[in-house]
């Protein structure tokens, strides 16, 4: 986990952190990655309620987990794009964006799960067969990127440098998918006066049209409850796409 740390409240300034501060419990788990400057950094590991409650108690509000599990922290369980409106863009056409890359997505057979980012966009997952690198996950979600902008120029966008973005596009941004990057995770809340959460959806409620608002601290929780947890196949070993196959 890297934690993302409000020490002033959600309306205060906030600060990343990927090293686990010490002194901390000792039930606490470690992951200790290399990094390409030869330093170690301990990254703490959230995987029950009593570690969540450590890292809320340090601040922590939106939850930010690595791609891969500890035993292999380069080979990732799934790839993932980023949709986020460039000024000039709503809501309304990052769902159209969604909806495009599903179908694209769809004509390789490949699985995908959608999730609100919980702040501006929405965040599309594809679990993937254990074994490719980080850089080959990257490497096949940017080629992917780039063929979609180029079925349509006018809804969607690659181009990574801010300045140089195609106003009321919508980024279909790849790079997150490098080593060492994170997203919020699912069910995240976001720090905000109505808190939204990170929310997995069903492709039919997105063709339907659905606001961000609509999923909240207050009613996310009575969701799970009645449809339980839509990105389970995200951790499941069956229905993962062999990306190996592409490179």
């Amino acid at each position: 986990m890297v934690m993302k740390r409000y020490p002033n409240g959600a309306g205060g300034d906030f600060f990343f952190m990927k090293r686990a501060p010490s002194p901390r419990p000792n039930w606490i788990e470690i992951c200790s990655i290399e990094h390409s400057s030869g330093n170690v950094i301990n990254f703490p590991m959230i995987q029950d309620l009593a570690s969540l409650m450590w890292v809320i108690n340090l601040g922590c509000i939106d939850l930010n987990q690595w791609y891969a599990r500890c035993d292999d922290v380069d080979r990732p369980d799934y790839l993932h794009f980023d949709l986020d409106p460039v000024p000039g863009a709503s809501f309304e056409k990052v769902i159209e964006a969604a909806l495009f890359l599903k179908v694209a997505l769809d004509s390789l057979k490949i699985p995908s799960y959608a999730k609100t980012t919980g702040s501006k966009g929405i965040h599309i997952y594809v679990p993937i067969e254990y074994g490719p690198t980080q850089k080959q996950v990257w490497t096949f979600a940017k080629h992917f990127a780039h063929a979609v902008v180029g079925e349509a120029p006018k809804l969607l966008t690659a181009i990574y440098q801010v300045s140089k973005r195609p106003k009321g596009r919508v980024l279909v941004d790849y790079n997150q998918n490098a080593w060492g990057r994170t997203l919020a995770s699912v069910y995240s809340v976001r720090p905000k006066d109505r808190p939204t959460v990170s929310t997995p959806l069903k492709w039919s409620e997105l063709e339907r049209g659905v606001a961000l608002d609509d999923f909240r601290i207050d009613n996310v929780p009575a969701r799970v409850r009645r449809l339980g947890d839509l990105f389970k196949p995200l951790v499941g070993k069956r229905g993962r796409f062999r990306l190996e196959a592409y490179l």
